[in-house]
């Protein structure tokens, strides 16, 4: 009898312990408007629907699925944040202490405020459609690394690690910091550079687009120069380069682009230029009707209000 009830107690004992690790492994769908509540496990967005989240804390991961939206004001995600071809994710003044993933065909990621880990966009692929990402006045604590789509960031935005672009629709940089390296490849729309500062090595190679760094280029327009603590390359480039109002504390490397780059005397160089240039001053080209990123601002706000709407119609999701 002593025994036997020693053998009860004992799986008595192992259920209790056991039910944590089931509860664990629960997930919260959210099909509607979130407030401010703790979701003790991980959260998912369904594939088609919408989830606005304010004041939310998320203890574990979340997943967006294909086609779903997720709008966040204030949140807290302890875990990774993955979304789904199609899928969207606009976080402001938030906070996801994992990776941000955009899955091929993903629909894109908008950051304002926010505080992210490091940040991947997969290749296009064949799906349909162009992915964004736009990072403005947000925290990346690791890298940014993009494969498709369009890549800005913007109004202070800073990256703790290296940001690597390669077969970009565009990647620019506009009044912000990256601590590591730069990296541009294979770039359809180029790539700007402005009023921006990269401490490690910034490579620049085959972009059909061109180059800008510093103001008075042809791609896009911006009132300053910037500054990169490390040798910058520039190779392979069609679409024009050109280089001004820029300090570069080592060497601008040149090579194979046509036609030859615009190198401003303007420009503070420390390591000197070396390869192919045209000297003198940059000339300031005449503003396109619309800034290459209105287009996108304007396809990200249609979603984010399109999301809010369907969320709001759908009621109080059970969180």
């Amino acid at each position: 009898m002593i025994k036997s009830a020693v053998v009860a107690a004992v799986v008595t004992v192992t259920a209790l312990v056991a039910v944590p690790a089931a509860h664990a492994a629960l997930v919260t769908h959210c099909v509607g408007t979130g407030g401010a509540v703790t979701v003790p496990n991980d959260l998912l967005v369904p594939a088609g629907e919408s989830c606005t989240l304010t004041g939310t804390i998320i203890t574990g991961n979340v997943s967006v699925l294909a086609g779903a939206n997720l709008v966040t004001d204030g949140v807290r995600i302890a875990g990774d944040l993955q979304i789904a071809g199609d899928g969207y994710l606009d976080a402001d003044g938030s906070t996801v202490n994992g990776s941000v993933e955009l899955a091929a065909g993903g629909y894109g990621v908008y950051l304002r405020d926010s505080t992210t880990g490091s940040v991947a966009v997969r290749p296009q692929g064949s799906a349909p459609g162009e992915s964004f990402l736009f990072v403005e006045a947000s925290s990346v604590s690791g890298t940014v690394n993009a494969q498709a789509g369009q890549v800005r960031l913007d109004r202070g935005s800073a990256v703790s690690e290296s940001v690597s672009t390669n077969n970009s629709h565009y990647t620019d940089v506009h009044d912000s910091f990256v601590d590591g390296t730069l990296s541009v490849l294979n770039s359809a729309g180029g790539s700007v550079v402005c009023g921006s500062a990269v401490r490690g090595k910034s490579t620049f190679a085959g972009n059909l687009g061109g180059v800008q760094l510093g103001p008075n280029g042809r791609l896009d327009s911006c009132a300053s120069g910037g500054y990169f603590g490390r040798e910058v390359g520039i190779s392979n480039t069609t679409g024009g380069v050109t280089v001004d109002d820029t300090i570069i504390d080592g060497a601008l490397n040149l090579a194979g682009n046509s036609p030859v780059a615009q190198v401003a005397a303007n420009n503070r160089i420390r390591g000197g230029v070396h390869g192919p240039q045209a000297l003198g001053a940059v000339q300031r080209r005449a503003p396109a009707a619309e800034a290459r990123d209105t287009a996108v601002d304007r396809s990200a706000g249609d979603r984010r209000t399109s999301a809010v709407r369907e969320a709001t119609a759908a009621g109080p999701a059970d969180l």
